[in-house]
C-alpha cells in the first residue's frame, strides 16, 4: 500500500549519507532561528539528555536493593524552578486535581457561550495564561522552542507533540501531515539534541473510521487465518492468544476500492513523515488509542518500522504499549521476538493507559470481560513487568525503550533494575518520560540521579489545542488527582524559601 518508489535498501542507507535532502516546508530552526541547518548526517540514535544542573555523587556504589529516589531535599529537587513558577505549578495542580475543574472546562468549551465573540476571547485569554501555559509549550514552534530550551537548561529533554485532534477526511489528513513535517524539520538545528522525539498520531493522518475498518479486518484475520487481505503489508504481530476480539462480532466486508485508496494515502503520509524523520535524525513516538482502533495503529507502526530500519540501525519507530490492558505483556514479547527474528529494530514506549472508563463501559455493554486489569495493582505489576523485560532487552543490546510513568514506585523500580543490569544511567537506549507540567518530583529526582528524562510537550494554538487538552484531562483524571506528592513537596519548598531564603 505504501509508496514503493524508493527501494528499502536506499532508505536504510539514508542515515549514512552526508548529503541533505531539501525540506518539504521551509521552517525556522526550532532552537536557533536563522542558524544554518546541519548538513552532515549521522546514524539515527536516541538523542542525549543533558546532565543534571547539580552535581551528583558517583552512584556506582549504590546498592540496587536499597536504591531510593531522593525526595526529601526539596532545595535540590526544585533547584531549576523559580519561585513564581513553583507557585503557579502548585496552584494549577491543586485546581486540576478537582473533578469539577475538568467538568467545568468541558462544559464551557462545548456550550453556546463560546459562540459569543466576547466570551470566547475572554475564555481563551484566561485559559492561555493559566492552564494552557502550565501544560503546553506555546502556540507555535518558536514559542515551543523557548520552552524546549528552558527544559534543556533544567536538565530535561523534550518530546514535541503538535496538538492535533482526529482527522475526518483526506483534506484534514493532508493538513496534519504538513504540521508533522514542520515539527520534524524544525528540529534540524545544531542543538536539536534538546528534542528527544517527535510525537505522531496515526489518527491525524488516517481517519479513525478507516482505522476501525482495518482493525476489524485484522481481528477477523486473527480468528480466521484463511481471510485474504490483499492490501496488507509486512508487519509484526499485533495480537496475542489472549487479545480480546469482541469488537468484531461478525465477518466484516472487505475494504472498498475507495477505502483501499484512502488507506494507501494514509501510508504515503506516514512514509513522508518517516523520510523527514530520517533526514532530521529524529525518532518518532507513535501515540496509542482505544482498543477499537489500536490494532490498525500497531499495524501502521510495525509496518513502518520494518520498512524504515535495517539490521544495524537504531529504531526510527517507537510504538506504544498500554500496560493497563491484560494482554499487554504478551503482545509486547511476541512483537519484540518477531522483530528480533526479522532483524528489525523497533522501540517501545510503555505507558499505563488512558481510556479505562470507556473501555470498561463498552465491554460491559456487550456482556464481555473488560480488557483492562481488574485492579490498579495489577496494572502497576504489568507495567513493572514490561519495564523489566524491556530493560533486559536493552542490557543484551537489542532494545530501546521510553518508560512513560508518573508513578514514583515504578520509576524507582525501573531505575533500580537498570542499575542491577549494569546499564549506564545515561544509556542512550532507555529513558523516562512524563507529561509537561505534571510529575515534576519524579522527573527531577530521576534527573538528579543521572537518568535521561524527557517531558511530553504539547504545543499549538490555544483554540485548537484546548479540545485536545480537555480530552486529556478527562482521560487522566486519576493522574491529576494523584498529584498530591508534587503539591506537598512544592509547598514544602516554597515554605523553605520564604523562611530560609539564604539557606
Amino acid at each position: 500500500m505504501a509508496s514503493r518508489s524508493v527501494h528499502p535498501k536506499v532508505i536504510r542507507n539514508l542515515r549514512r549519507l552526508n548529503s541533505s535532502a531539501p525540506s518539504i516546508t521551509a521552517v525556522p530552526s526550532l532552537i536557533n532561528p536563522g542558524r544554518p541547518e546541519k548538513v552532515a548526517k549521522k546514524p539515527l540514535q536516541p538523542t542525549p539528555t543533558p546532565s543534571p544542573p547539580t552535581t551528583t555523587a558517583d552512584s556506582a556504589s549504590t546498592s540496587t536493593s536499597d536504591f531510593q529516589l531522593e525526595l526529601d531535599d526539596t532545595k535540590r529537587l526544585f533547584s531549576s524552578v523559580s519561585t513564581p513558577k513553583l507557585i503557579k505549578s502548585a496552584s494549577m495542580l491543586k485546581i486540576s486535581s478537582y473533578d469539577r475543574a475538568a467538568d467545568f472546562g468541558l462544559w464551557i468549551m462545548t456550550s453556546g457561550l463560546m459562540n459569543n465573540p466576547v466570551v470566547r476571547k475572554l475564555v481563551l485569554a484566561a485559559t492561555e495564561h493559566t492552564f494552557y501555559s502550565h501544560f503546553c509549550a506555546g502556540i507555535d514552534l518558536e514559542k515551543a522552542g523557548r520552552t524546549v530550551k528552558k527544559l534543556w537548561d533544567s536538565g530535561l529533554g523534550a518530546m514535541l507533540d503538535y496538538g492535533l485532534e482526529h482527522a475526518t477526511d483526506n483534506e484534514s489528513c493532508d493538513r496534519n501531515l504538513q504540521e508533522f513535517i514542520r515539527t520534524i524539520n524544525s528540529t534540524k538545528s545544531v542543538d536539536s539534541c534538546q528534542v528527544s522525539f517527535v510525537v505522531v498520531k496515526i489518527t491525524a493522518i488516517c481517519p479513525p473510521s478507516l482505522l476501525r475498518r482495518v482493525s476489524d479486518l485484522l481481528r477477523w484475520e486473527q480468528k480466521d487465518k484463511s481471510l485474504n487481505l490483499p492490501w496488507k503489508l509486512k508487519t509484526l504481530p499485533v495480537f496475542s492468544q489472549s487479545s480480546p476480539l469482541y469488537h468484531t462480532m461478525t465477518r466484516p466486508p472487505p475494504l472498498s476500492r475507495e477505502e483501499e485508496h484512502d488507506l494507501e494515502l494514509a501510508f504515503e503520509r506516514l512514509d513522508k513523515i518517516c523520510k523527514n524523520s530520517l533526514e532530521a535524525n529524529k525518532p518518532l513516538l507513535i501515540d496509542a488509542e482505544d482498543t477499537a482502533i489500536q490494532p490498525a495503529i500497531d499495524y501502521f507502526s510495525y509496518s513502518a518500522a520494518i520498512k524504515y530500519t535495517g539490521e544495524e540501525d537504531d529504531p526510527l519507530i517507537f510504538n506504544t504499549i498500554q500496560a493497563y490492558l491484560k494482554d499487554a505483556k504478551e503482545r509486547l514479547v511476541i512483537a519484540k521476538k518477531a522483530a528480533d527474528k526479522m532483524g528489525v529494530p523497533v522501540g517501545f514506549k510503555l505507558v499505563r493507559g488512558a481510556y479505562m472508563s470507556s473501555e470498561k463501559q463498552f465491554a460491559a455493554s456487550l456482556g464481555v470481560k473488560s480488557p483492562i486489569h481488574d485492579d490498579i495493582q495489577k496494572t502497576h505489576n504489568c507495567f513493572d513487568d514490561c519495564a523489566e523485560f524491556l530493560l533486559e532487552e536493552v542490557a543484551r543490546g537489542s532494545g530501546s525503550v521510553v518508560l512513560a510513568t508518573h508513578n514514583i514506585e515504578s520509576g524507582r523500580k525501573a531505575a533500580s533494575k537498570a542499575i542491577s543490569l549494569g546499564l549506564e544511567r545515561n544509556n542512550p537506549y532507555f529513558q523516562f518520560a512524563q507529561l509537561y507540567g505534571m510529575a515534576e518530583v519524579l522527573s527531577f529526582s530521576l534527573r538528579n540521579e543521572g537518568f535521561r528524562v524527557s517531558k511530553y510537550l504539547p504545543f499549538g494554538p490555544v483554540e485548537q489545542i484546548m479540545p485536545y487538552l480537555l480530552r486529556r484531562a478527562e482521560e487522566n483524571r486519576g493522574l491529576l488527582a494523584a498529584s498530591s506528592i508534587d503539591r506537598v513537596l512544592m509547598k514544602k519548598e516554597l515554605l523553605r524559601r520564604l523562611t530560609s531564603p539564604d539557606s
